[in-house]
C-alpha cells in the first residue's frame, strides 16, 4: 500500500486533516458517508462521459454513452426503483468500447476514449459496490447535495482549448488522487468490509489519476508542471479550510 501511495501523497499538496478522518470514522457519519462516496463514483463517470463525448466521438457513439449510463442516473436523479430492485435489473454488458467510434477531434482522441472508458466502467462497478453495502446495512439512499469541492477546483479551469482540457484533465487527476488517499487514510478506522473495500479501491483510483495526467502531458505536449503545481495550491486550500459541510471530499468540518 505504501508503494502505491507514494507517488499520490507525493503529487498532493497536503494530508487529509486528522479532524476529518476524526468525524468520518464516527458510526453516526457511515450512512452519509457512503451515500456520498456512492454519489461521487457516479460523478466520476459522468464526468469522463463529458469528456468522451466532447473530444473523442462522434454523434452516434455518444447516444450509445448516454444509454449506458440511463440505469444509474434513472435511480439517482429520478429515482427509480430502490436499491434491491436496481442492482437485480437485467444487466447490459458493461463494456461498449467496441461500439464507440473515434471522433479524432484531438490527436489522442483514441487514447481518450480507451481509458475514460475503462474509468466509467470501474466506477460504475463502485457505485454498485457501495449501494450493495448500504442495502446489506439497512442503508436507504438519497440523493443528497454534493459537496463544493469539484465545483470549486472546475471554477479554476481556463476557458480556452486546448488548455480547457488540459486543464480538466489536471483536475481529474487530483480528484481521484485525493479520492485515493483518503480511502486509505479511512480503511483502518472501518469495520472489516469496509477496510477491505476501500482497499481494494486504491488500485484504481491510483490509475485513474495517472491516466489524467498521462493524457493531459499528451494534449498540451509540453511541460504542464506549472499548472499542477497550481491546482495542487487550490485543491490543498480546500483540504485545509473550513467546511459547513461534511462529505467526502471535504474540508475540515467547523465543528472540529
Amino acid at each position: 500500500m505504501q508503494q502505491l501511495l507514494e507517488p499520490i501523497n507525493q503529487f498532493l499538496g497536503c494530508e487529509t486533516p486528522d479532524s476529518w478522518v476524526a468525524q468520518a470514522k464516527k458510526p453516526e457519519q457511515l450512512s452519509l458517508l457512503l451515500i456520498d462516496h456512492c454519489n461521487c463514483e457516479l460523478k466520476a463517470a459522468q464526468t469522463a462521459m463529458a469528456m468522451i463525448r466532447k473530444y473523442a466521438i462522434d454523434k452516434q457513439s455518444a447516444r450509445i454513452l448516454l444509454n449506458w449510463a440511463k440505469p444509474y442516473e434513472d435511480f439517482v436523479y429520478n429515482q427509480r426503483g430502490d436499491i434491491k430492485s436496481f442492482l437485480s435489473r437485467e444487466m447490459k454488458k458493461n463494456d461498449i468500447t467496441s461500439e464507440l467510434v473515434a471522433s479524432q477531434v484531438l490527436p489522442i482522441s483514441t487514447d481518450l476514449l480507451t481509458k475514460m472508458v475503462r474509468l466509467i466502467k470501474e466506477e460504475f462497478h463502485h457505485f454498485e459496490q457501495v449501494l450493495k453495502i448500504m442495502s446489506d446495512r439497512g442503508i436507504e439512499y438519497s440523493n443528497i447535495r454534493a459537496g463544493s469541492y469539484a465545483k470549486r477546483l472546475i471554477s479554476h479551469v481556463r476557458t480556452h482549448e486546448p488548455l480547457t482540457i488540459v486543464d480538466k484533465l489536471i483536475v481529474g487527476a487530483f480528484i481521484e488522487a485525493r479520492s485515493c488517499e483518503r480511502f486509505a487514510k479511512l480503511a483502518p478506522h472501518l469495520d472489516d468490509e469496509l477496510s477491505k473495500f476501500y482497499v481494494s479501491l486504491l488500485r484504481s483510483e491510483a490509475r485513474h489519476y495517472q491516466d489524467y495526467l498521462t493524457l493531459a502531458e499528451a494534449v498540451f505536449e509540453g511541460d504542464i508542471s506549472e499548472r499542477i503545481a497550481y491546482f495542487r495550491e487550490q485543491e490543498a486550500a480546500l483540504i485545509l479550510a473550513e467546511d459547513n459541510e461534511f462529505r467526502f471530499h471535504s474540508g475540515i468540518p467547523v465543528s472540529c
